[in-house]
């Protein structure tokens, strides 16, 4: 019998839905030192962090104090309601949801949304604003984890949820442009009706905007076939803070014609302009996916295994994510979802996408049998079809849903050579001692990234001192990054020169300075309070 036929196939699965998030209001009350003013006044926020609310220098991650913006008065609101009828939300009960981000660590007190359709109603927006002195916060799907897609205090809501039309599709090319607030999940669904897919996919797929994903650079899944972002978008459509539309808008593979100034605002995080449109390039949707779910005894052996599939697997292999056993136990135990293996200390999913079933199979044949007969691999399963394929991404892709369930978690995104990944996790959980619930990582192995996550049954001023600087040291020592794909955004901001020079971090202000120069667009995200 050979290795596929030994390799136990999947059966039964206990799926549960994504669970519905549940928005808390944070208590503002004096004991908490949170300031607390009267309902005519816009409360102020400050981030929700254990040492208190309140000064960025006691705590990097804070809110700094908010800047002399004016104020959204009546006269306002009137602009606001002729230009976007029916579409100029103040209701508190519906702006809640857009006040909080999806970790419920952020909350700012906007007391405005607004939901244009189209690129000359948000040039309108911005050139009002710019001329008022109104801070803005672009807001997608609000799926972000660093703080970037809400307001810290009373910065005006603007949400691209109605710019959700696909412009275009060439089906030649497979260049695809379509409005910023299309949300993932639709235009996968839209180009798998042409045979094509998204060159991005990431476990918040069914809620992220592409053009929220192209504001971060998100990376997500399929990073290691297609690339990044910077990549795949061919062109954008941005309006720069003063109204002005940037129509850079191509549908080119190739054109070097002056500066490419769409990278300027791929991964700015909404600071430089809002993206209202993207044309992005599309690969064919793969004839034959299959998907292994394989136990590793130890990292090395994990490491060797990737190194072996990029031999054998070649131009199919797709996807090389992993997580260790703590994640499995957090899945196992908050999420009930079944282990198809035996227990083993690491576990990677490996995707192989191409054109031929056949050819496929056989390398992946080749591989299983070469990385289970040298003993890298212990364990394994392999899946086909598209619900049994989808049942083993579930594995990797709700990870982060059920960690929200263990406690409060302290999140990092990290990118690091290959082979310091897990050394990170191993020396945290070494660093911390019993102070954490649980230190897990998982990522995606194919481009060094790693999702380092620290839990406690709540908030922890001497947890928190512990992990931080610490986390972002070890990462600088070994030339990493301290944030792979998740963006800065308020609580990573001030830590960016752990990855970057001052002259590089001075050189961002300069361009920030020049695009929107009274800092109205997204303000206290990406940048530092204070450069150097």
């Amino acid at each position: 019998m050979g290795t596929l036929q030994k390799l136990r196939r999947l059966f039964s699965w206990s799926l549960f839905p994504q669970s519905s998030t549940v928005l808390t209001v944070v208590s503002r009350e004096r004991s908490d030192r949170a300031l607390k003013m009267s309902s005519s006044q816009f409360i102020q926020h400050r981030y929700v962090h254990s040492r208190g609310f309140g000064d960025s220098l006691a705590n990097p991650s804070a809110a700094p104090p908010r800047s002399p913006f004016s104020r959204v008065t009546q006269e306002d609101l009137d602009f606001f309601r002729k230009l976007l009828s029916g579409r100029t939300i103040t209701d508190p009960d519906l702006l809640k949801s857009s006040n909080v981000d999806w970790l419920k660590s952020v909350q700012g007190h906007s007391e405005v949304l607004l939901r244009p359709k189209t690129t000359e109603e948000v040039s309108h927006i911005l050139r009002y604003c710019n001329e008022r002195n109104l801070a803005v916060c672009p807001q997608g799907g609000n799926t972000g984890l660093v703080g970037g897609s809400v307001p810290v205090f009373d910065e005006i809501i603007l949400s691209t949820s109605l710019m959700n039309q696909v412009l275009t599709f060439d089906s030649i090319s497979g260049i695809l442009t379509c409005q910023a607030g299309c949300v993932l999940e639709n235009l996968s669904q839209y180009l798998e009706e042409e045979d094509f897919i998204m060159p991005l996919d990431l476990g918040a797929k069914g809620s992220c905007h592409i053009g929220g994903n192209v504001a971060t650079n998100a990376g997500g899944l399929r990073l290691l076939r297609y690339g990044s972002l910077r990549g795949t978008v061919l062109g954008l459509e941005v309006v720069l803070a003063d109204g002005r539309v940037l129509n850079c808008l191509a549908t080119l593979r190739k054109d070097n014609t002056g500066y490419d100034l769409k990278q300027l605002f791929i991964g700015s995080e909404g600071t430089l302009g809002v993206i209202t449109a993207v044309s992005i390039l599309c690969p064919r949707k793969p004839k034959a996916v299959n998907v292994a779910f394989l136990g590793c005894s130890s990292f090395q052996h994990l490491l060797e295994t990737f190194q072996c599939s990029r031999g054998m697997l070649g131009e199919i292999l797709s996807a090389f994510e992993f997580l260790d056993a703590s994640c499995m136990k957090l899945l196992e135990t908050h999420l009930k979802l079944t282990n198809p293996i035996r227990e083993c200390d690491f576990y990677i999913v490996i995707e192989t996408a191409g054109s031929n079933a056949t050819h496929d199979e056989e390398k992946l044949h080749n591989f299983l049998e070469e990385v289970m007969t040298s003993s890298l691999v212990t364990d394994g399963t392999v899946a086909t079809e598209a619900a049994k394929i989808k049942a083993l991404w579930s594995l990797r892709e709700r990870v982060t849903e059920a960690l929200t369930h263990d406690g409060y978690t302290y999140k990092y995104d990290i990118s690091l050579p290959v082979e310091k990944i897990y050394d990170l996790v191993k020396d945290m959980r070494g660093h911390l001692g019993d102070m954490a619930k649980n230190v897990v990582g998982y990522g995606h192995v194919g481009d060094g990234n790693l999702h380092l996550n620290i839990t406690s049954p709540s908030k922890d001023p001497a947890l928190l001192a512990a992990i931080e600087p610490y986390v972002y040291e070890w990462t600088s020592e070994w030339k990493g990054s301290i944030s792979a794909e998740h963006g800065l955004g308020l609580k990573k901001r001030n830590y960016i020169y752990y990855s970057k020079p001052s002259e590089a971090v001075a050189l961002m202000g300069d361009i920030k300075a020049m695009l929107d120069p009274k800092g109205i667009l997204n303000p206290y995200k990406t940048l530092p309070d204070k450069l150097h």
